[in-house]
């Protein structure tokens, strides 16, 4: 997702849509779409894909580890975002996005959220 997100911001931005208008139609903030853009101009296609390493998740500081409970206990609304809850990839995605980390996958979420205590799961009756 983090590849095709940074994808779609370069394919904006080459017929010269301005920046602020990019980060309206992705959700993203214009720091975040500069930086994209700087490096998409400095590395190529190659700095699409995320620097991902494999094995074991990644172990986040503590101040990471208060944004992601943060962001995983709000409401994706209050971000402007367009769905009303967060499923594993939302976060994640948006996490990176934000630059609040340098890349999470979704089960890299679960971890911190478990050791947190923070569910986003929400329980529905009928």
């Amino acid at each position: 997702m983090v590849t095709w997100r940074r994808a779609q911001t370069v394919l904006l931005s080459a017929p010269g849509m301005p920046v602020a208008k990019i980060a309206e139609v992705t959700f993203t903030n214009s720091d975040r779409i500069r930086d994209v853009i700087h490096n998409f101009n400095a590395d190529g296609f190659d700095s699409l894909y995320p620097k991902c390493t494999g094995g074991h998740p990644k172990t986040f500081t503590l101040p990471e580890r208060r944004e992601i409970k943060k962001i995983a206990k709000s409401k994706p609304a209050e971000h402007g975002l367009p769905f009303a809850t967060w499923s594993l990839d939302e976060p994640a995605d948006f996490l990176v996005v934000e630059g609040m980390v340098d890349d999470i996958s979704h089960e890299g979420l679960r971890v911190p959220l478990r050791e947190e205590g923070v569910s986003l799961l929400r329980i529905r009756t009928a």
